[in-house]
């Protein structure tokens, strides 16, 4: 309970009242003793009657998990014991930095009137990984003759999940996807195509005269096909660098939990082609090492240990890093590497150890662009400022463009893309390796 703005007002109001009249009339003590008391009792009837009619019951509700990059909704509601609920409340909520709206501790608002019962949802945007709560909830509303505010609080205690996002696996979007090849114009024939026999087919017109297996055909007195598929049970390594680079936000998240993100859409993705997943990650020194396993139940494993992923503030060391993850491979696999560097020079030695593994494994490297670069390279107003700053990010996105273009030199892979379309672009890529048969 405090005194509203009202009260405050009324009471200034009676002081200025007070000091002219004690001023100018010295006999009119008893009338302003008057007044006082006549404010005091008014006050305190305000409050007797708020207390006696504004008992309220308050239920709150938080899901127990989330996805980052999502919004989570902490639902209110409000029902009174006594009486109706009061016109306007003001609500604010008190949680984990991680768990608010913008930058800010505190996500407010205001609920509006209702005779049984009152409510309202914040929208909590999940922004990492990891177990956050929610400590309190404030309520504020006026008294029935708005002369104080009452103020409660209330402990709220509880928990949610942030994990990492898989809503295009629930969906079906990766599953969708897995059937286009590359931009989506023709459906990926992993029949017909690839190294590994599927089975005998009678022929048809339109078919490849190539397919034709003449030998059966003489014995069968018939025209038949021999149906090839894309080779299955290759060996995936997922590894991603957790250093502090990867650390950085991009886009409102950080781009360890954008990698993990599209680690976890390749591991299904893998799965529903019939591939074997592992996962690895790194930083200073080596981290997780998960052998590989059939994607569908790699999946879940994976999806808990990338949950408990820590955000690291060390350097990454590629070579010690990427020499452990040699070590421990037995086959070629294929490689996709989710790493970031800053320029063609601190990432010398990242190139080094990735042409030591493409010697005998083939690499996807993935390596996130921040779109705002492309936006100051082109700048809307010719001041200096703008353009010191477009000289530099055409001298990043040069930089960029030449440890690429050195990548792809040894044969790897290379991905430079934006946060929105990682994941989608990542598939489309193992969609092109599969059905060329490049592993």
């Amino acid at each position: 309970m405090r005194p509203s703005r009202y009260l405050i007002a009324l009471v200034l109001i009676l002081a200025a009242v007070t000091v002219f009249v004690s001023v100018w009339w010295h006999d009119m003590g008893y009338l302003l003793i008057g007044l006082w008391v006549a404010v005091a009792a008014l006050t305190a009837g305000d409050l007797v009657m708020s207390a006696l009619s504004g008992r309220m019951t308050v239920e709150f509700d938080l899901p127990p998990q989330g996805f980052v990059g999502h919004t989570a909704a902490f639902t209110l509601a409000i029902r009174p014991q006594k009486g109706a609920v009061p016109r306007s409340i003001e609500s604010r909520l008190d949680c984990a930095p991680e768990l608010a709206i913008g930058e800010s501790r505190l996500a407010s608002g205001t609920l509006g009137a209702g005779e049984e019962q009152t409510s309202a949802a914040f929208d909590l945007h999940l922004t990492r990984r990891g177990r956050y709560a929610v400590h309190e909830l404030w309520l504020k509303w006026p008294s029935r003759l708005k002369l104080l505010d009452m103020v409660a609080r209330m402990p709220v205690g509880k928990e949610i999940a942030v994990l990492p996002d898989i809503s295009p696996v629930l969906s079906g979007a990766v599953k969708t996807q897995i059937l286009p090849l590359e931009a989506g114009q023709k459906d990926l024939r992993l029949r017909g195509e690839g190294s590994e026999f599927h089975q005998l087919r009678e022929f048809a017109s339109g078919m490849d005269p190539r397919s034709i297996d003449w030998k059966r055909s003489a014995r069968m007195r018939n025209l038949v096909v021999r149906e090839m598929r894309a080779e299955r049970n290759h060996q995936i390594i997922l590894c991603v660098d957790s250093g502090r680079l990867m650390a950085e936000q991009l886009g409102g998240f950080t781009k360890l939990d954008r990698a993990i993100n599209a680690a976890l859409a390749m591991c299904w993705a893998a799965g529903l082609a019939g591939d074997l997943v592992g996962f690895y990650s790194f930083d200073s020194r080596p981290r997780l090492f998960v052998p590989a396993l059939p994607g569908r139940a790699a999946f879940p494993r994976l999806q808990t240990m990338c949950a408990e992923l820590r955000y690291e503030t060390q350097e990454s060391n590629h070579t010690l890093g990427l020499t452990h993850l040699s070590g421990r491979l037995k086959r070629r696999s294929l490689i996709v590497i989710f790493s970031d560097f800053v320029d063609s020079i601190t990432a010398e030695l990242m190139i080094e150890n990735i042409q030591v593994l493409a010697r005998h494994h083939f690499i996807v490297y993935i390596a996130l662009r921040d779109p705002t670069l492309a936006k100051l390279t082109e700048p809307d107003e010719v001041t200096m400022d703008a353009v010191a700053r477009s000289v530099a990010a055409r001298q990043i996105l040069q930089e960029r463009r030449t440890v690429m273009e050195k990548l792809a030199r040894l044969g790897v892979l290379c991905l430079d893309s934006t946060p929105e379309a990682l994941t989608s672009d990542l598939i489309a890529r193992y969609i092109e390796i599969k059905s060329r048969e490049m592993i």
